[in-house]
């Protein structure tokens, strides 16, 4: 009987989306607009415009925006949590705004301001130029330091993997590019392994 599909729903039910049924609660001075499959999302830094499944019902009530799954299916619950963890992170971003900082790690690794973009000296015959997504902003601090800002998280999230990718960090030394806070744990090498 474990097995029949009326318990294997009520296991799900009571286990899965305990994300998308807390509801959202929109600060003052962001108005939330519902359309056909998606959200505008307007706050003091600016306006964000989220789509989703439409499968899932999104409704504003009290001050608070409330997402629903259509049956208790497992599909339907991931679109749940995610549905409400997409509009949550678009209030937050025309609120709060998003950040990450890439930090160079080497000897001679340097980093610019080149207009808009910057440009990365890591150790190549040649420098590396990237212009930021289009909503992001890149702030050079120092000559190794990058704040990536923007109001989208995604977006955030897509600038610094790509300035990470350049020059990940080294698995044997010190060098690369990384996250601010980003814990690394380098490997020994041959040699000292054998003092060892």
């Amino acid at each position: 009987m474990s097995g029949s599909p009326l318990v294997r729903e009520q296991l799900e039910e009571r286990t899965l989306s305990r994300v998308g049924r807390k509801p959202i609660p929109v600060p003052s001075g962001v108005r939330v607009e519902i359309f056909e499959n998606g959200v505008t999302v307007t706050g003091p830094m600016g306006t964000l415009t989220q789509t989703y499944h439409p499968e899932v019902d999104v409704k504003l009530e009290d001050g608070e925006v409330i997402v629903e799954r259509r049956s208790p299916r497992k599909f339907h619950h991931s679109l749940h949590g995610l549905t409400r963890s997409l509009i949550a992170n678009a209030i937050t971003g025309v609120t709060e705004g998003y950040s990450k900082t890439m930090e160079l790690m080497g000897v001679g690794y340097r980093v610019q301001q080149t207009g808009d973009g910057i440009t990365l000296s890591v150790g190549y015959s040649h420098t590396v130029e990237i212009q930021p997504i289009d909503g992001v902003t890149l702030t050079v601090e120092g000559n190794n330091r990058v704040h990536v800002r923007g109001l989208d998280k995604q977006k955030v999230g897509a600038q610094a993997a790509q300035i990470r990718k350049v020059r990940p960090p080294n698995a044997y030394k010190e060098k690369g590019i990384r996250y601010q806070g980003e814990v690394l744990h380098f490997k020994p090498g041959k040699a000292a392994a054998r003092k060892a």
